[in-house]
């Protein structure tokens, strides 16, 4: 007898609140990669009513003009004008920077970890991407709505924005698409009627899979009615506080461990990405439709406590045969992620909205798949 579930996964635009945030973080972390690649950057953000607050600690050679960036950051997403509740913060930008700490820095210096902790990495052959699929259908609308928006093609839209999907699976497989949920923030006087119309036509219908809808969809569009009042004006952001929006839309688990501002000496970031990186090219090889990889780190520790890896009873090979495989084939040292990686180039605003996992493009490295012949190699 098939099994059928529901699974559902959120996804937001670049002007959430918290993303402004996530962005306005990677961008100090850009900025001093960009003049020192060897930078330490654990930044926070805080935005809220008419104030930025940048805090943390950042060891480097670099400057920064930290008023700067924000504006820069605010434009580029889309809050320049008072009608959006949100411009250039009136309260003005406090910066709360100090250095690494001693006692931190003395671990990393000698090439172990910053920080305890576990990281996860996920991938499923259920879509192109290797990603599940209701994460990648959520950040499919949300960068659709922003796109009507950035090219005038609904020009009445905001910046901030949200979404969600819900799949039907069968038997582990998605099957067609249950629920869609579509907020967004707009211009005041606009219609609900004449919004519901727009985004269904012109986001939600050429964004998800046609043969996915049925009569059966449901499909909710600013269900509270109106959103006039968004952004950063309306709603704190705050840095690290999107961590499954940033991942696996709550398919895989999470260590726990934020990203944004984090330069890649901080397993927390480098760490998920090279365990996305194993887990995709696993998938990838053909090794499991299906897996979760796990490692753990002690501060200052170069190796690793543990590896683990799940593969939901879909693997070609024994679990306890692919965990003795990767530190074979993976550098799992922090030193030797960032190298094989490449971490130290200023990529990262890249990552701060539409998900760390799951893009495409050069910057992304942790997507590539090019170990699967090692992986096959030693697998047989």
């Amino acid at each position: 007898m098939s099994r059928r579930y529901l699974f559902t996964s959120e996804s937001v635009t670049e002007g959430h609140p918290d993303k402004v945030a996530d962005r306005i973080s990677d961008a100090v972390l850009d900025e001093l990669l960009s003049q020192d690649p060897l930078s330490r950057v654990a930044c926070e953000t805080l935005c809220a009513a008419e104030f930025v607050i940048v805090a943390g600690e950042i060891t480097s050679r670099g400057t920064l003009n930290v008023p700067s960036l924000v504006r820069h950051c605010l434009d580029d997403i889309g809050y320049t004008s008072e009608a959006l509740g949100f411009v250039y913060p009136r309260g003005g930008v406090i910066t709360a920077l100090q250095r690494q700490s001693p006692d931190i820095a003395q671990g990393v210096d000698v090439g172990g970890a910053g920080d305890q902790g576990m990281m996860f990495g996920y991938a499923t052959d259920e879509t192109p991407e290797l990603m599940p699929a209701p994460i990648v259908l959520a950040h499919n609308l949300s960068r659709k709505l922003a796109e009507a928006r950035h090219t005038g093609q609904l020009p009445y839209l905001r910046p901030d924005g949200k979404s969600q999907a819900t799949v039907e699976y069968e038997d582990g497989r998605p099957v067609r698409v249950d629920k869609v949920l579509l907020s967004s923030h707009h211009q005041a006087g606009i219609s609900q009627a004449q919004i519901r119309e727009d985004l269904i036509n012109l986001v939600i219908r050429p964004t998800l899979p046609e043969a996915w809808l049925d009569d059966r969809t449901k499909i909710l569009v600013n269900p509270t009615g109106s959103f006039e009042h968004g952004g950063p004006a309306a709603d704190t952001g705050l840095t690290g506080r999107k961590i499954i929006v940033d991942t696996y839309g709550g398919m895989g688990r999470h260590g726990g461990g934020a990203f944004s501002g984090k330069d890649p000496t901080k397993v927390d970031r480098s760490a998920a990405y090279m365990m996305r990186y194993i887990a995709k090219n696993i998938v990838s090889a053909g090794l499991a439709r299906r897996v979760e990889v796990q490692v753990a780190y002690a501060i200052g520790e170069r190796e690793p406590m543990s590896v683990n890896v799940n593969t939901f009873s879909t693997g070609e090979v024994d679990e306890g045969i692919l965990a003795d495989l990767i530190p074979q084939v993976f550098e799992l040292t922090p030193g030797g992620i960032i190298e094989h990686l490449d971490l130290r180039r200023p990529i990262y605003q890249k990552t701060a909205a539409y998900g760390h996992f799951g893009q495409a493009g050069p910057d992304f490295s942790w997507e590539a798949t090019d170990k699967v012949g090692a992986l096959k190699a030693a697998a047989s």
